[in-house]
């Protein structure tokens, strides 16, 4: 990190872990040389009778020249070989019927499991069994490089992301800061938010119980200006507000007294990213007013067309937001707007790698790219612990990228006693 100091980077995170190109995971296959004149019937009868369904990018046929002024060899994979309990398998039938009848003496070999991912492992691939290879390509704009004003736009969000995370008492939270990236806009950010509250005073000492609160909490009300309130029905205010950097650890409430009896109690689930998904939500239905007959219809999600696309009803809504017109009291009183559907296509910012709940949340809103400044070694779920971005069984996935600036440095040197940082 020391060598980055005085320059910013912003890294892909891929949905797999990255491993050496000689270190590869392989699986053992069956080959045989045969005769070049019979190559397309086996190989047509092979891919009907043992279909390589996992292996697509292994080549079933390998070409090998001889020594000098020798003739080229063909081999062909047979099959892949099966090993249980009782050891090795033998051919299924089909594949024996073609070693019988074409005469193959068939020997084991060694195919690289996955596609490479990079022309070094590719390389590497070939050595055992030939491969095809394919840059990578995205669904999501922006995962294959930035623009310099891109990665500007990315820096100065990121930044605001940092000036939210440090808290009155100098520790460092985790804080997100939700954008829509077709117009530049902040929509919505959010701060580490512990719940700690207490009855009424203590008739031994007096007192109330102390906590630490968060500069935030005084902004924090809805949308009648009036303070918002927790789950037990109290009031949000500086006096019962304790704040921790969640995702670092996400079970530390487990271990706090479970008894409604005692006069403190940890809220675990205002993590950073879930507050900032809450203040979203909350923003759509100023902006978008619905009955409560008409509410399923607020939430369906948008049809997909040039004409009504999710970046060209943002912008529109924005207006009200900035302040060119009237903030809309009804439907009828903003013509043609419909409500987005969650934060699909929009940015996240945030200090701290989420933790798996918060980054399941995200799966959830439908956001387009997730970008971090600092990783998490105890919970991450992008890349330091789990990689839930890989996750085949998900159905949305988003593109997640770290972000190195000298501001990451200062943050984490500034915070190390407060969080205990390595």
């Amino acid at each position: 990190m020391d060598a980055h100091r005085d320059t910013c980077q912003i890294v892909y995170i891929p949905d797999k872990p990255p491993v050496a190109p000689d270190q590869q995971p392989t699986v053992n296959v069956f080959a045989s040389v045969i005769e070049p004149k019979h190559a397309n019937t086996l190989i047509r009868r092979l891919n009907q009778i043992a279909p390589l369904e996992n292996l697509r990018h292994v080549k079933r046929i390998q070409k090998k020249k001889q020594a000098e002024g020798g003739k080229t060899e063909l081999s062909v994979i047979l099959c892949l070989a099966i090993v249980d309990e009782k050891g090795l398998n033998g051919f299924p039938v089909d594949v024996q019927e073609l070693v019988n009848a074409y005469n193959l003496s068939p020997f084991m070999a060694q195919v690289c499991k996955y596609a490479a991912t990079s022309k070094e492992e590719w390389e590497e691939q070939c050595k055992l069994w030939p491969t095809s290879f394919h840059p990578p390509t995205y669904n999501i704009d922006g995962i294959t490089g930035f623009s310099e004003e891109d990665a500007q736009s990315v820096l100065s969000f990121m930044k605001m992301a940092m000036k939210l995370a440090k808290s009155g008492d100098g520790s460092i939270l985790n804080a997100a800061v939700i954008v829509d990236p077709s117009v530049q806009q902040i929509i919505a950010s959010g701060q580490d938010q512990v719940f700690s509250w207490h009855a009424s005073r203590t008739k031994a000492s007096g007192g109330n119980i102390p906590v630490r609160q968060s500069e935030s909490v005084r902004s924090y009300s809805d949308s009648n200006g009036a303070p918002a309130a927790l789950p037990n029905g109290s009031l949000i205010t500086p006096e019962n507000l304790l704040v921790e950097a969640s995702c670092l650890k996400p079970w530390q409430w487990s271990k706090k007294p479970s008894d409604i009896s005692n006069p403190c109690y940890s809220h675990p689930l205002r993590h950073a990213v879930l507050v900032a998904i809450e203040s979203s939500a909350d923003r759509d239905r100023r902006l978008f007013p619905c009955s409560e007959d008409n509410e399923q219809n607020c939430l369906e999600p948008m049809e997909s067309s040039c004409a009504d696309s999710p970046a060209k009803r943002q912008k529109t809504s924005l207006e009200y937001v900035e302040g060119k017109h009237s903030s809309p009291q009804t439907e009828d009183s903003y013509p043609g707007a419909v409500r987005p559907y969650l934060c699909t296509g929009y940015d996240i910012y945030l200090v701290w790698e989420p933790c798996a709940m918060c980054a399941m949340a995200l799966v959830h809103q439908r956001i387009r790219r997730i970008f971090y400044a600092l990783p998490n070694p105890n919970a991450g779920a992008l890349g330091s612990v789990h990689r839930l971005q890989g996750e085949k069984s998900l159905n949305h996935h988003y593109a997640v990228f770290r972000v190195f600036m000298p501001e990451v440095l200062d943050i984490v040197e500034s915070g190390k006693a407060a969080n205990g940082i390595c």
